[in-house]
Order: structure tokens, then C-alpha cells, then sequence
């Protein structure tokens, strides 16, 4: 025998020197003429008896020759829901990261499984980090390189029953079971990953797309979270999501506090974008520019003037609960007091001038009378109206007259009426907080975007907004105070939110009554730097304003109403927001404390994956919908429309 080849037909570690090998007499083996080793005459023939005696020769199952590898027995140190697979050399790099396999155990069980970690190469019969393994390595090069194998962990997913179902496992894979690796077809129908709005491929499988269905009330509407530090493809994110989602027919809203998604008309023009894309046999394209529409506040600018469809618009005082003025003005005590005193007084003075609800208008009395103040403002309420309110308190405090601006106040009667009413509903005095609290609403008033007139700029139309395919581009990079930011995203989600309750109510008052009636657009709201509007310590001093918003969000899963929450300090988010969320896309993320939060609060996502959270490159991410078997690594799919940033 050569000391290349061993008894068992397998070659054992190669040599660096040679081996004697002398034959003995009785050892069975004749050497043949030409000095290699032939076996006695009548060997064959005893070995075909001895087969026949044992039943014949045994006939593997093709299925099991087809096994990529074994399981492994367990170690002391083995995990529940986990499992250790040996792979041939040739198997290796059939068993990639997040490679799906199916474990035939030897007891009749089968287990769906994934690949969490290696594949990892090991020498056969000796530790890898031995010496003479280290020596062979660092000086034989390839001569003398042994045998090896390959290593995977293989987290269990479920256990497969007959009729296809899968169900939490109850069992483990007993050790020796054979292992095989699925197609792309047989991963993409056990992620169930697929959806019409198209994000990336799952990493390690060129072929399995990753997708959200845009028509589950399941997904979307349990609200979205994408979430990563500055450069980790964020806007590259919702620049694939808008697109497909009105590709879908969905009405996309996006509130845009730097003005980086102007441009989403346009096909992008950047270099990395559109190689990515021709890998992908994508092509550049921007949104129809007939369903995109740019909304900028009165008198601030826009990041792209240029746009075909720009249009200004003002906001409501009267659409603004005066709980959360309170709340964004940042009122003291005694000012909120004078405040909500004040307030009461514009009401009954509205009142008694008929300007709402209307002399014998049923349906106003009705509205008053129902109307909750923790959710909206008094109808026709302007804030120039408020202030002169506010000034006419004052000057009760400095015993003097009230000189109102508003010409429906200045006559002798109003103001008497106004003296009359502020007396009747005892508004404290004290000029100084009333100056303080004037003061405060007159920052507010030179904005110059509340209450303009019709020929500057209307509201927004929030039933325009919710047109299905429709893209609107709330643009705020020119608000100038956080404040205005906040003051337009809660009257934005009041009025998005009442507009589709309406559709709604329409859409099922026709069904009861047998009309063909066209169901409600299903929505996506998209918050950019949500932590700027929902961080912790705002949300500690605005908590009527995050009650607001928790009721649009669970009225929301009912109405088609999505939110979607993108930050790039997620840890400045409360944990109030997460439990809104259902869904995450998870790019980079460097800071271990925030990676640790995030573990504490987003479930069913491996430790693995977490291990790799702050080390993905740019462009991939962590990605989690509830429609998904489970979690996956994901390469986001280029951006075919223009960004005015790259992240």
C-alpha cells in the first residue's frame, strides 16, 4: 500500500516525507511486475460470496446521495433551536450564509432550517489551530494541505408536517440526519418574502427577492421603522420603497425635512446608483411627473423650484388641538391657565357672533357639542382672531380698553361684549403673563403661514393627498424652527387621518346600501427625521401630541393607514414609538448601546444578525416584515430616481 491512499479508500494527510512500506509474508497481496500492489487471484471472488451471503449490494437512496451534509452530535455547549451540520469539502460552498435547508431526520421528522453561521472550513482528524497545521500553512503554501471539511450552525425554523405546514419544532434532528440545500424557488415559498413592492435580494442568493405586498392590511399598515446611522442607505431605502409603492397605486406622503426627495421626478444620474442598477438589469426612471406633486409653506422656499408641480400652502390655527399649542409653544403654567381662560372666551364670543356655529345651523351645534379638544382646534378659530383674545385679557389687566385688529371686533358693542365675557368667565389677571403668552403668539403669527389668505396660499387638500398612485412631497427644509415642523406633521396626520375615516365611512355606507363603491386608497405616511418630532424628551413634554399620534396609528391599521418612522438616531426615538411598530429595515448601526436597545425591543432577529448590524456596508440592511418567515440580510435595491443627498 502507498502511504497516499488509506484502507478506507479515503487519502489522509499528505506526507512531507517518505514512508517504508515492506510486505510480509501471510499479508494476502502479491506485487505485480510492474511494482504496484495487485490483490491474490481469488479475492474478487470471495468478496462477491461474502456480499451475497449479506443480502447483495445495498442500493442508496438517491435523495440521501443528494445531501449536502450531516448533523452533528450535540455538545455541551449546544444551543436549543439550533444545530451543528458537517459538509464535505466539495458541499461547502453549497451551505452560504442564510442559505435555507431541509434536515431529514433519522426518526421520519422533518425541519425547515436556515444557515445563521459560516460556513467554516476544518481540518479532518486534527484541531485547526494545531502546530503542525500551523506550519503547513504558513510554509507548505498548497503542497501539503490536508483534508477538510466545512462547519455550518443552522438555526431551526419549524418542523415540517405532512400537509406542508410548519409548526415551532418540538423535537431536535438526531445527529447523522441528512441534510439538503433548497433552490431559490423552494426558499422564496418558505421565507414567504415575495410582495409587489420590491426592496433588494436576500444576500447569499442572487435570485430571492425581498418584497412587501402592498395589499395586506397585515404589513403595511402596522406601521415601519427604518432606522441606521448617516450614510448607511437610509434614503436610498424610501427613494425604492416610494417608487414601487406608487408603482402599486398607493398614495405616498413624505415629509421632508432636508429636501432630499424633490428630485424623485428625475432618473438618478449618480454613478454607483446606476452601475448597481445595470447589475440588476434595472433601468433609471423617476416617478411620472404627472404623480408628484411638491407642497413648500407659504412664503419659505422649496429645494427644487424648478419642479413642474410646486404649490404653496398655510396652516389652520383653527385645525390645532390647543392642548398641543400648549405643548409646542412650550407654555408655562400660568401662561397655559391664560391660555386655555382665553380660549374659552374666543369660543363663547365666536358664539354669540354667529361666526360658528352658524344661527340655526343644526349640524355646527351638533359639532361643537361633540367635538374632543384633545384632538382638534374650534372650527374657524384663526390665530389672529386668538390673539386679539389675548390682547383684550391683557388689557382688562391693565384696566383699560381692548383695541382689536380684527375688523369683525372693533365696534363699541364687540367690545363691550368682549369686556362683558372675560368678566363672566373670571380670567385671572397679571399683565405679565399675559404679555408673556402675547408674546408667544405673536412669534407664531410672524410666520406668515397661518391663516393667509385664499390668493396666497390655500390649506392643503387632504383628500388630493390620499389619490391612489399619488406622490406628495411635503417639503420643510426651509421651516426655520423645529416648532413649525412639528405644527405642520400633527396637523398633517389629524387631517390625513379624517380624510381617509371619511373615505371610509363612504366606502361602507355604499356597500350597506349595494352601490359599487371604489375602496379607499390604501396610504403610506413617511416621517424623515422622525426624532426630531418623536424624540423621548419631546415626547415627555408633548404627551398630548404623542396620544395623538398612537390614535392615528391604531386607527390607522384599521383605514390603511401606514406610517413609516426614518432616524438616524434611533436612539433619541422613546420606546412608546417602537411599540407602534411592526416592521424594521435595519441599516447600519455602529453605537453598541443602541444596538443593544434595539435588541431589547425588536424581536426575532438572530444573534448573528445583531453581530453584523455594525459592520454592513452601505445599501444593506437588517430587513423584518411581518409577512416573512423570519428575519433576512438584504441588499437594498439601487434607487432608480435622482436624490438630492446620497445616504
Amino acid at each position: 500500500m502507498t502511504h497516499d491512499q488509506g484502507s478506507n479508500g479515503m487519502a489522509p494527510l499528505p506526507l512531507p516525507f517518505e514512508v517504508d512500506v515492506t510486505l510480509r509474508p501471510g499479508d494476502g497481496i502479491l506485487a505485480a511486475a510492474d511494482d504496484t500492489f495487485a490483490p491474490p487471484p481469488d479475492f474478487l471472488r470471495r468478496l462477491d460470496g461474502e456480499i451475497e451471503e449479506t443480502g447483495g449490494e445495498v442500493d442508496l437512496d438517491p435523495e440521501v446521495e443528494a445531501a449536502i451534509g450531516r448533523t452533528m452530535f450535540d455538545l455541551p455547549n449546544s444551543e436549543d433551536g439550533s444545530v451543528t451540520v458537517l459538509l464535505p469539502q466539495g458541499n461547502i460552498e453549497r451551505a452560504p450564509s442564510q442559505a435555507l435547508v431541509r434536515i431529514k431526520s433519522r426518526d421520519k421528522r422533518e425541519y425547515l432550517g436556515i444557515v445563521t453561521a459560516g460556513p467554516f472550513s476544518e481540518p479532518d482528524s486534527i484541531r485547526g489551530d494545531s502546530p503542525m497545521i500551523t506550519t503547513i500553512v504558513t510554509r507548505g503554501g498548497d503542497i501539503y494541505l490536508p483534508p477538510y471539511h466545512g462547519r455550518v450552525q443552522v438555526s431551526i425554523m419549524g418542523e415540517v408536517q405532512q400537509n406542508a405546514a410548519t409548526i415551532p419544532p418540538r423535537f431536535r434532528p438526531l445527529p447523522n440526519s441528512p441534510v439538503f440545500a433548497l433552490s431559490d424557488e423552494e426558499s422564496a415559498a418558505a421565507l414567504h418574502a415575495g410582495g409587489d413592492i420590491q426592496l433588494g435580494h436576500v444576500i447569499g442568493h442572487d435570485q430571492l427577492e425581498v418584497g412587501v405586498p402592498s395589499d395586506l392590511k397585515s404589513v403595511l399598515p402596522r406601521h415601519t421603522a427604518v432606522l441606521g446611522t448617516t450614510g448607511g442607505g437610509k434614503s436610498t431605502t424610501i427613494a425604492r420603497l416610494v417608487q414601487q409603492a406608487q408603482a402599486a397605486g398607493m398614495a405616498i406622503i413624505l415629509l421632508d425635512v432636508e429636501g432630499e426627495y424633490t428630485f424623485l421626478h428625475e432618473e438618478t444620474e449618480d454613478p454607483h446608483m446606476l452601475a448597481g442598477l445595470q447589475e440588476l438589469h434595472l433601468e433609471a426612471a423617476g416617478i411620472p411627473a404627472d404623480a408628484m406633486t411638491l407642497y413648500h409653506l407659504v412664503d419659505r422656499d422649496t429645494a427644487n423650484p424648478d419642479h413642474p408641480h410646486v404649490r404653496p400652502f398655510s396652516l389652520q390655527f383653527a385645525r390645532l388641538s390647543p392642548y398641543a399649542v400648549i405643548e409646542i409653544l412650550d407654555l408655562s403654567e400660568a401662561q397655559t391657565e391664560r391660555f386655555l381662560k382665553a380660549y374659552d372666551v374666543a369660543k363663547v364670543v365666536m358664539r354669540e357672533l354667529h361666526i360658528f356655529p352658524e344661527q340655526g345651523n343644526a349640524d355646527q351645534e351638533r359639532f361643537v357639542l361633540e367635538m374632543d379638544e384633545f384632538e382638534r382646534g374650534y372650527p374657524r378659530l384663526t390665530l389672529s382672531f386668538m390673539m386679539d383674545i389675548v390682547g383684550a385679557c391683557l388689557a382688562v389687566a391693565d384696566k383699560v380698553d381692548p383695541t382689536p385688529f380684527n375688523a369683525d371686533l372693533q365696534s363699541p358693542n364687540i367690545i363691550a361684549l368682549l369686556k362683558q365675557k372675560i368678566a363672566e368667565l373670571k380670567v385671572p389677571g397679571n399683565a405679565i403673563s399675559w404679555r408673556a403668552l402675547l408674546g408667544r403668539l405673536s412669534r407664531l403669527n410672524r410666520l406668515k403661514v397661518f391663516d393667509t389668505a385664499a390668493t396666497r396660499a390655500k390649506p392643503l387638500d387632504y383628500h388630493d393627498l390620499l389619490r391612489p398612485g399619488a406622490v406628495s412631497v411635503i417639503d420643510l427644509s426651509d421651516a426655520g424652527m423645529s416648532e413649525l415642523s412639528n405644527i405642520v406633521i400633527a396637523d398633517l396626520l389629524r387631517g390625513v387621518q379624517e380624510a381617509q375615516d371619511e373615505a371610509y365611512q363612504a366606502y361602507e355606507k355604499a356597500k350597506l346600501r349595494n352601490e359599487v363603491a371604489e375602496q379607499p386608497a390604501r396610504v403610506l405616511l413617511i416621517i424623515e427625521e422622525a426624532h426630531e418630532f418623536l424624540s423621548a424628551e419631546r415626547i415627555e413634554k408633548m404627551p398630548i401630541l404623542f396620544q395623538q399620534l398612537a390614535r392615528i396609528a391604531k386607527r390607522g391599521r384599521k383605514r390603511w393607514l401606514g406610517l413609516v418612522f426614518v432616524t438616524q438616531l434611533p436612539q433619541h426615538l422613546p420606546r412608546q414609538v417602537f411599540g407602534l411598530v411592526n416592521s424594521y429595515v435595519l441599516h447600519k448601526v455602529t453605537d453598541p448601546q443602541v444596538v443593544s436597545a434595539l435588541q431589547r425591543t425588536v424581536s426575532g432577529i438572530d444573534e448573528n444578525l445583531w453581530k453584523r448590524l455594525p459592520g454592513l456596508a452601505p445599501g444593506q440592511a437588517i430587513v423584518s416584515f411581518p409577512h416573512m418567515t423570519r428575519p433576512l440580510l438584504v441588499a437594498i435595491d439601487p434607487a432608480p430616481a435622482k436624490l438630492r443627498l446620497i445616504d
